[in-house]
């Protein structure tokens, strides 16, 4: 009797999920099936970004920077998967500055949630000018639905030869390289940062968006553009039809500062390359 009361045991912790150490709260405990290793009570507590409240800049709450208006924001938009709460920038300095490498797939998964959001209103504005236009709902071949819209192209946001050297990666890099495994959109780096600009973290908008002048440009490396000429080669009439979808990829958006000078560069160079293109952004976090 006791021997298979051993067994049964032997046999339930077989097929129990097993526990493990949740990266965001240390613990033991029974993983999420939504994020690999994350307990299902930080699972919970994550504050993703369903909804954003302003429609350009993908923010969470009251956005005075957008409506300001201004000077026209080189982007379409931009969608953050999580707001940037005291958890996520513990979460995030874990891996950014403490090297915590398991994180790299996680927060990679998380930002997917927010390419999920762009791509669900990307849709809605395509039915909403199809039924404008009264234009028939293109098809998808053998799937028998609409397409889905899917971006052409990710570009991560590069670091300064200081900073990559410090950290041994490119946070951003790491991100778009998790969501082009997840979503098969391929990467390219065809920006360099120009000059190191120090940490923004203390710096005023101002000051931000004054450090952001001029501090990206079109990698000079004749591989990369290569490796660009040949992909745009390889779309044919695609790229004469509509302008490209390219996505911007970073860790935070705060004033947009980064990610506008990057935009502002990748128009330049496409530019060059007789291609329209419209820029978005993901960021992992919403400041």
């Amino acid at each position: 009797m006791n021997l298979m009361n051993t067994w049964l045991k032997i046999a339930q912790s077989l097929l129990a999920p097993s526990a493990s150490d949740c990266p965001i709260c240390g613990k033991k405990c029974q993983a999420s099936s939504e994020l690999p290793g994350v307990c299902k009570s930080c699972m919970v507590s994550i504050p993703w970004i369903r909804n954003p409240r302003c429609s350009k800049c993908g923010r969470h709450v009251g956005c005075p920077d957008c409506s300001r208006g201004g000077d026209p924001v080189p982007i379409v938009c931009n969608r953050s998967a999580v707001a940037y709460t005291s958890v996520m920038r513990e979460l995030l300095g874990q891996y950014k500055y403490r090297g915590d490498e398991r994180l790299a797939p996680i927060l990679g998964l998380m930002l997917d949630q927010a390419y999920t959001i762009l791509q669900a209103e990307q849709e809605r504005m395509k039915h909403y000018v199809q039924v404008q236009r009264q234009l028939p709902v293109l098809k998808s071949k053998g799937t028998g639905r609409a397409g889905l819209w899917q971006a052409d192209l990710l570009v991560p946001v590069p670091v300064s030869g200081s900073r990559l050297a410090e950290r041994g990666f490119n946070q951003a890099e790491r991100l778009a390289g998790v969501l082009s495994g997840s979503r098969g959109i391929p990467q390219l780096p065809l920006l360099v940062r120009t000059h190191h600009t120090g940490k923004q973290s203390f710096k005023s908008r101002a000051e931000r968006l004054a450090d952001m002048k001029h501090a990206f440009a079109a990698n000079p490396d004749p591989a990369i553009g290569a490796q660009f000429a040949c992909w745009l080669d390889s779309l044919g009439p695609l790229i004469r039809s509509r302008p490209l979808q390219i996505i911007i990829i970073d860790d935070i958006y705060t004033t947009g500062s980064t990610v506008r000078a990057c935009a502002e560069t990748l128009k330049i160079l496409t530019k060059k390359y007789s291609c329209i293109a419209e820029i978005y952004s993901l960021t992992w976090a919403r400041s």
